[in-house]
């Protein structure tokens, strides 16, 4: 059992990772200062007071950019490259002390989880923000945060039942993906169709027959008299 519950704090930390890293570090820090986990040695370093803060901060500030419209695509399309390193590097980490071989196995699961997670949120996002209403936006991003907060505590709590709700989303995001990636190409031919028409140059007005001289028509063409 020992085992299916640092498989679960493992995974779930790469989940949450691609949806919220910031909250997920911070919300880690906390339960190990309050007690309620005892995190492996790799992992005390996120209840440091200085990555507690750090990881305050910016979750602050995505608290605020992640609920306006465009902002928030622009943060996850910046975090892309934050999100997914991070959740795989805390996946690892989340192990413990074990061989090489299984800290990289659980890097690239954690890895592809974290990367999983986020690109169902940010192109859940992107499609959102056709709407030009903002509380679509803050609704969802309200959601992502009660996602994370629970699917850890899940993880933490009921290490097998957050394991099988993992392997769901991973069946949901494998079917949701290539369907939400057409719907973005849809979306975004339609919001280029202006540019195309700006593009498109306009044929010049062609004069009647009747109307050209005949001085301009080569002699080859004129009928034989």
């Amino acid at each position: 059992m020992e085992a299916v519950q640092t498989i679960a704090l493992s995974m779930g930390l790469a989940w949450a990772s691609g949806i919220n890293l910031y909250a997920t570090v911070f919300m880690l820090g906390v339960l190990q200062h309050t007690g309620h986990v005892a995190l492996p040695a790799e992992l005390i370093v996120v209840s440091d007071p200085l990555v507690m803060v750090a990881a305050g901060l910016m979750y602050v500030i995505e608290f605020v950019a992640d609920k306006v419209p465009g902002v928030d695509s622009g943060w996850d399309a910046l975090h892309t490259f934050v999100r997914i390193p991070a959740g795989a590097v805390l996946a690892a980490r989340a192990l413990g002390d074990v061989s090489p071989a299984a800290e990289l196995a659980a890097g690239l699961l954690g890895g592809a989880f974290a990367a999983g997670s986020h690109a169902l949120k940010a192109g859940t996002r992107l499609a959102i923000n056709t709407s030009p209403e903002p509380f679509s936006n803050i609704a969802a991003s309200l959601s992502e945060d009660v996602l994370v907060i629970g699917g850890l505590w899940t993880a933490l709590q009921h290490p097998l039942v957050f394991l099988g709700l993992l392997l769901l989303f991973a069946l949901l995001t494998a079917w949701a993906l290539p369907r939400l990636w057409h719907t973005l190409k849809r979306i975004a031919a339609f919001l280029m169709q202006p540019v195309r028409r700006l593009r498109t140059p306009v044929p010049e007005p062609q004069p009647p027959p009747s109307s050209i001289p005949a001085s301009s028509i080569p002699p080859s063409s004129l009928p034989p008299s």
